[in-house]
């Protein structure tokens, strides 16, 4: 398969990367930045210069491809939501999967896109279980997932099986959300946030990854997936296991009201509760490699 990978040296995109050139499938790779890609990547993969905000020659690579896997926006966790911010995350996402669905149009064959999302898709909704089928939420980041898959969706209109694969908090050894959790859990510090009652729906890394391409070899799959473990934790679960993994105390809380102080808007990141299931994958017999969290975490730290 030939496949063509935007977000390509985040996180996510370089371990997808990895994967597919290991199994022998050919990768085009668009960067902003063409040398910190090849340097970051496999040397198989063919990384080419663009800018996917930006219609381009890039897109006559994609057409050539039989998957793309757009993994591309800005992160929602870097600095404040402020005006700005929230209309770099808005553009960051439509105007590039804008972009990649327009490039689609030339296909003249089968196709999959892959397009990121996130279980923010879900709003805050408690100990609701929230399977693909589920209601969007009224935030911020529930209304900016339900263009961004609306923008994604338009592909089919071309004969694209669409994918829209809802993230939940990606586990990584390497960075994201648990980089950010381990410095005061290393020093006995770390605790719940909130009141920790709220679900924390979780992944690992190499699970996104497997997923990913799962996703690519199985045509049965297509619309929204929750892209998460099963039986996610409540937050004050998840530290607790985090602090067994270290080997520390896990009883510091951290309130609420703190963490809006410190963050306005982007606490939700944190406090919202999302109890995503992964029924769509379940149905599709995807079986995880990193099921347990204590087994996820023991491998990550």
């Amino acid at each position: 398969m030939k496949v063509f990978l935007t977000g390509g040296t985040g996180l996510i995109g370089s371990r997808v990367a990895s994967l597919l050139t290991q199994r022998g499938d050919q990768v085009v790779c668009l960067s902003r930045d063409p040398a910190r890609g090849r340097a970051r990547l496999p040397a198989a993969v063919d990384v080419i210069g663009g800018d996917p905000n930006l219609p381009g020659d890039w897109q006559d690579r994609l057409a050539d491809c039989d998957g793309v896997i757009n993994l591309a926006g800005d992160p929602v966790a870097d600095g404040l939501w402020t005006a700005g911010k929230k209309r770099k995350l808005r553009r960051s996402r439509l105007s590039v999967t804008g972009n990649v669905v327009q490039a689609l149009e030339a296909c003249e064959r089968p196709v999959v896109l892959v397009n990121a999302s996130a279980v923010g898709y879900y709003g805050d909704r408690g100990d609701e279980a929230l399977a693909e089928t589920s209601e969007p939420g009224q935030d911020f980041l529930a209304r900016l997932a339900v263009e961004w898959e609306h923008t994604a969706l338009k592909a089919e209109r071309e004969g694209v099986r669409v994918v829209l694969l809802r993230l939940g908090i990606v586990l990584a050894a390497e960075g994201g959300a648990l980089a950010k959790m381990l410095p005061p859990f290393r020093f006995g510090l770390g605790g719940p946030m909130g009141n920790g009652r709220q679900y924390l729906p979780w992944v690992h890394l190499e699970d996104v990854a497997r997923i990913i391409l799962f996703i690519l070899d199985h045509d049965q799959v297509r619309g929204p997936v929750n892209a998460v473990a099963a039986d996610p934790p409540q937050q004050k679960e998840f530290a607790r296991a985090l602090g067994r993994a270290l080997g520390k105390a896990a009883v510091m809380p951290l309130p609420a009201f703190v963490l809006r102080m410190m963050l306005g808007e982007k606490a939700a990141i944190v406090l919202a509760s999302q109890r995503a299931v992964p029924n769509a994958l379940k149905a599709a017999g995807y079986r995880f490699k990193f099921a347990e969290l204590d087994e996820a975490l023991a491998d990550l730290v």
